[in-house]
């Protein structure tokens, strides 16, 4: 027998038992599993840390709900359209499918050496047909409902990848707009365009995030911004001979300041007036195009205007590149004197500037800078002379044009993108019926084979694109764009629960019990994209009768990132570290013990040597205690206390897993098996009481560590397999652990103060005292006493003390109110100190005893609850 864990040899057996044993396979029958999901993989490449740190995550929790005795829903699954694949394949001169199932293939045996229990029997594939026909079928269902639009819009433009990118897919870099994925700078174009609009769900998608108590606070603002709520007030200025223009905002009192209208280049009203004027047409054009000044405000006069409802002035209508037509209503109402961007405009184009609020008396008339805050009402006719808060409540009340409204930052998705790998759109265009949708029944419109050319592969494809109308059955054009790849990620977890079904996306009734996910990890990078559309996607299904539930996740938890050197791992970079490389139990023990699953933490040789040195001393404590043959029967206090620590530390660590705090589950672990060598150093250990321990440590450190779990299991001649075995309970309860590893820990604290500050070279007797009874009834009135009135509370409850000492030790206690700590009653600690004396005598080697106060004396003044008082000879 070998002390030497050797990690290839029992990672493959093990895996195999578990395979062979199906131990992760979700019953058919299970009644509301514990769903605990990671967001799936891109497959464009090979594992790397990222996915190993979120998923051992979900696989510690998820083996640790499975030992709580609870049936676990774990799936894993492969997101394997979208740009990552195709750019990847286009690199190698390959085609994307042949890539993109080279890459799952080799992803899904590196997750399997890792040891995730994940039931693959619920595997999905988005690329596959079978999958994205009911992404098809799920477009045509919301396409029915209302909640698909198709037009000519704004976009916003990659070169490089040569397609287009939602909002929440440009980022900002240095103030400019790029690319998520290149980081190539975005350009605007006008193109015709597939949207879900998700901006008929803005109000319960931004409502919803107060209930989601579940999901860091972070990732709530992070939404709450993105939706960006706005409580303000429509305003209408009439247009002669062309209606109305409404204009949101959010200051209506400073709406006398108003010299002009802007309008965004795709407003109506912009069409109706360029209809009849080509040049006015030209203009616009240059607007839209960014070919219209320096800094976007070089705007175009109309030569149309608009009249001031309450004044009932003119003012003149410009088109305005600043002016963007899907945010607000396209149109807002200039006031320079009070609105950056609007005063950058008028400069620009030499109209008035009215100020109409200031801050004090005096103000300037015609300031150089826009004063944007609130203040005093003037040149605003009756309203002159109020509040800014005043006047906007006055205005709502008795001006027609003027009415109360909410307006949403959030736009509608696109999710029209002009590549070859993501699901076809199902719709055709047929000059005669318009756009229509493919049938139930000629679904999935699947991918033709992969042709390389530049620009958008499948309208390169005649054979793809010429079809007939579905219902005039004349000649009609297929769409040629493919979904974004958030479409099938939107859902997935849906598709888990049934993977099979043919008849139905998802398995409708069994959505309706098993949902919301319990435990959904993955990064919080994608708060605006996935996180967001998933949410988008719940609703709209409820609302179509798919589903009851409309919140997809309960709980949400963002892990951190893995740097080396500083920086984030990166292929790119050429810092990675291969998941295999230190084998599982090591890499898992590291990635889980280094941080808080949500921080950030440095990839350090030295640490992860920390977890390997635990691995080893596990198996080595395990094969040690097998092979020798000197335990004992007899009991003696050293074991009460190595009984009581097993019980703390299981309290601890089950404490420590339904907090999500796997880094603390760990360092309680690794705490026991110290105190374990320590006991077993110290003399012959107890034989029951030592194999409970190690049966115990095998079992706790299972859902971090499954293989060495097993092995440790397996040779302590533990029931059937620990992955399969139930959650430890401790012998007897221990709800406050804490303070009794605390008094333990601080008292031998104090007695190496003590030994170093008096210089005692060779302690042979160490005394440790006890508080008198009396004192721990005084500590306890005055920590639920009302402050200020500790010490009458101890006079009034007449504790038993010698003359006044109860009231002078309650006001003692009072002054350190803040620092008191609970403890434990006198009795209870006592007994305590003497189970842990051979911990002190171990240190020492001196003599201990441990007795209670008596009520006279030097000991017995210096003697608290919680900290005995302490003589050394």
């Amino acid at each position: 027998m070998t002390n030497h864990y050797d990690h290839a040899q029992i990672q493959e057996f093990w895996q195999y038992v578990w395979r062979e044993d199906g131990v992760y396979t979700l019953p058919e029958d299970a009644d509301d599993p514990t769903y605990v999901l990671g967001m799936f993989p891109y497959t464009s490449g090979t594992l790397h840390m990222g996915h190993v740190r979120n998923y051992a995550i979900t696989d510690a929790y998820a083996r640790y709900r499975r030992m709580r005795g609870d049936d676990v829903l774990h799936p894993m699954g492969w997101d394997a359209f979208g740009l990552p694949a195709e750019n990847a394949a286009f690199e190698r001169d390959t085609d994307p499918e042949w890539w993109t199932r080279a890459c799952i293939e080799r992803m899904r045996e590196e997750l399997e050496s890792m040891g995730f229990g994940y039931d693959w029997s619920r595997e999905i594939t988005t690329c596959e047909p079978a999958y994205y026909r009911w992404n098809q079928w799920l477009f045509t269902r919301l396409y029915d409902a209302g909640l698909v639009e198709y037009g000519s819009a704004m976009v916003n433009w990659c070169p490089d990848c040569e397609t287009v990118l939602a909002d929440a897919q440009v980022d900002d870099y240095d103030g400019d707009p790029v690319c998520w994925r290149c980081e190539t700078p975005v350009e605007r174009r006008e193109l015709d365009q597939w949207f879900f609009k998700i901006t008929e769900y803005a109000e319960e998608l931004y409502d919803g995030l107060d209930d989601l108590e579940g999901w860091p606070d972070g990732v709530r603002e992070i939404q709450r911004n993105w939706i960006g709520r706005q409580e303000g007030a429509r305003i209408a200025f009439s247009v002669p001979d062309h209606g109305e223009v409404g204009v949101f905002t959010t200051r209506p009192d400073i709406v006398y300041g108003a010299t002009f209208l802007a309008l965004s280049p795709g407003h109506e009203l912009v069409a109706e007036l360029t209809a009849a004027d080509r040049d006015l047409a030209d203009a616009v054009d240059a607007v839209r195009e960014g070919r219209a000044g320096e800094a976007g405000y070089a705007g175009v006069e109309t030569g149309a205007e608009a009249v001031h409802p309450l004044t009932g002035e003119a003012v003149p209508i410009y088109v305005a590149p600043y002016v963007l037509e899907d945010v607000g209503t396209g149109a807002v109402m200039g006031v320079p004197a009070h609105n950056e961007r609007d005063h950058a405009f008028a400069r620009e184009n030499d109209l008035p500037i009215v100020a109409v609020v200031e801050p004090d008396a005096g103000a300037s008339p015609v300031p150089t800078e826009p004063y944007t805050g609130e203040g005093i009402l003037k040149a605003s006719g009756e309203y002159s002379g109020l509040e800014s808060a005043v006047a906007r409540e006055q205005l709502l009340e008795a001006v027609e044009e003027i009415e109360p409204h909410v307006n949403y930052r959030l736009r509608d998705w696109l999710i029209s993108r002009q590549r070859y790998w993501g699901t076809p759109i199902p719709m055709v265009h047929c000059d005669r019926c318009g756009h229509v949708p493919v049938p139930d029944e000629e679904l999935p419109v699947e991918l033709p084979e992969f042709v390389r050319t530049t620009g958008n592969p499948l309208e390169a494809q005649e054979s793809f694109v010429e079809t007939t109308c579905p219902d005039c059955g004349g000649p009609a054009r297929r769409e040629t764009d493919t979904m974004d790849t958030f479409v099938d990620s939107s859902w997935y977890f849906l598709r888990f629960l049934s993977p099979d079904l043919t008849e139905a996306p998802f398995d409708a009734e069994r959505a309706n019990e098993w949902l919301p996910v319990d435990l959904y990890v993955g990064g919080d990078e994608h708060a605006t994209l996935h996180l967001l559309y998933v949410r988008f996607f719940t609703k709209a299904l409820a609302d179509l009768g798919l589903l009851e539930v409309r919140e997809p996740i309960e709980r949400l938890l963002n892990q951190g990132t893995i740097l080396y050197d500083g920086e984030k791992m990166s292929t790119s970079k050429g810092n990675v570290v291969a998941p295999q490389e230190y084998g599982a139990e090591t890499t898992r023990l590291f990635v889980l013990s280094a941080a808080h699953p949500e921080q950030d933490f440095e990839w350090t040789a030295n640490d992860v040597r920390g977890a390997y040195d635990l691995q080893e001393t596990l198996f080595e404590m395990v094969t040690s205690f097998l092979a020798a043959d000197d335990g004992r029967d007899e009991r003696v206090q050293r074991d009460e206390y190595l009984e009581r620590e097993i019980d703390r530390t299981i309290t601890a660590v089950t404490a420590e897993f339904e907090r999500f705090r796997f880094h603390r589950v760990v360092s309680e672990i690794a705490g026991l098996a110290r105190l374990l060598r320590r006991y077993r150093e110290y003399g012959t250990p107890h034989d029951e009481t030592y194999r409970r321990g190690l049966l115990t440590l095998s079992a706790l450190v299972a859902p971090v560590a499954p293989h060495l779990a097993e092995e440790l299991w397996n040779r302590l001649g533990g029931d059937g397999l620990v992955a399969e075995t139930a959650w430890p309970d401790p012998a007897e309860d221990a709800p406050r652990y804490q303070e009794e590893r605390r008094l333990v820990e601080t008292t031998l604290e104090d007695v190496r103060d003590i030994v170093d500050v008096v210089t005692i070279d060779d302690p042979t007797r160490i005394e440790l005292v006890v508080a008198a009874s009396w004192k721990y009834r005084v500590h306890e009135l005055v920590r639920n006493a009302e402050p200020g009135s500790e010490v009458e509370r101890v006079r009034a409850e007449g504790v038993d003390a010698p003359n006044a000492a109860a009231s002078t030790f309650a006001a003692d206690l009072a002054r350190r109110r803040a620092e008191l700590d609970p403890v434990l009653d006198g009795e209870r600690e006592r007994a305590l100190l003497e189970q842990a004396s051979w911990l002190v005598h171990d240190e020492f080697d001196a003599d201990v005893t441990v007795r209670q106060a008596i009520d006279d004396g030097e000991l017995a003044g210096r003697a608290k609850p919680g900290k005995p008082a302490i003589r050394i000879s």
